[in-house]
């Protein structure tokens, strides 16, 4: 008997309908791409919409940016992420502050930077809290660089990404990419992932066009073809009923 795997639904205008209604429930994703491609919107716009259109609550760990940066960047789409923060809709773990050597007066604090232990039960102990049942990690390059091994980079996100699965988390992964193409930066993020989607931001003549690729995503059907989308004021609108034929 065929199983049809439960859907979580992004929200995202135009995606959920490139994958039979979205991503697959307690699962995994990578999202790759260049420097302003739109991996951290596309992220917490997976989290945003969870709480406000779907009541359910996400944790977001933040590697690269300090939580406040996010909240005031963010806020140009008219998301309050504090106002969900304080409805325990949204849970924000600064993990960039101990990092780079800062005091950080945030609720929750990864004290021990890329320590996957100390990850792994702080998202633990925010779970019993809220009640989450999305994830966003921002991003995996900031952790592949810190372990400076691919190897065990790859055992450790192996390790994170189970763990969210087995708690009941679907969840986005995000990885910096330099090179045109590519999907992952250290060549390893894609094998310990459920599905890979890919966001190009390629120059075409005198203008930038993004479009994204849903590169493999397991246990469902999806799209084969590359979409554009924008990033409008209100987040990331993908063009599902477009394709993109050139530049790649």
């Amino acid at each position: 008997m065929k199983i049809k795997l439960e859907r979580c639904p992004t929200g995202i205008p135009g995606f959920d309908e490139l994958c039979e209604g979205g991503l697959v429930r307690d699962r995994t994703v990578l999202i790759a791409g260049p420097s302003g491609s739109g991996k951290t919107i596309f992220a917490m716009q997976f989290l945003v919409n969870g709480a406000t259109l779907y009541n359910e609550p996400g944790i977001f760990i933040a590697t690269e940016e300090r939580p406040q940066h996010l909240r005031e960047h963010f806020a140009v789409f008219g998301w309050d992420l504090e106002k969900l923060e304080d409805e325990n809709m949204l849970a924000i773990v600064d993990a960039t502050s101990t990092k780079i050597g800062l005091p950080s007066d945030e609720k929750y604090i990864d004290v021990r930077p890329f320590d996957t232990r100390s990850l792994i039960d702080q998202i633990i102990t925010i779970q019993d809290e809220i009640g989450a049942r999305r994830a966003a990690l921002d991003s995996t390059t900031a952790i592949g660089f810190a372990i400076n091994d691919p190897a065990k980079f790859r055992v450790e996100l192996l390790k994170i990404s189970t763990t969210l699965e087995v708690l009941g988390l679907t969840s986005i992964l995000t990885a910096e990419v330099i090179e045109s193409g590519a999907i992952s930066r250290f060549g390893v993020e894609n094998f310990v992932t459920e599905g890979t989607i890919v966001l190009y931001y390629t120059r075409s003549e005198n203008v930038r066009i993004r479009s994204l690729e849903i590169y493999k995503l397991r246990g469902t059907n999806h799209s084969k073809k590359i979409h554009p989308y924008d990033i409008t004021d209100e987040g990331i609108v993908v063009h599902s009923r477009e394709e993109v034929y050139a530049g790649f």
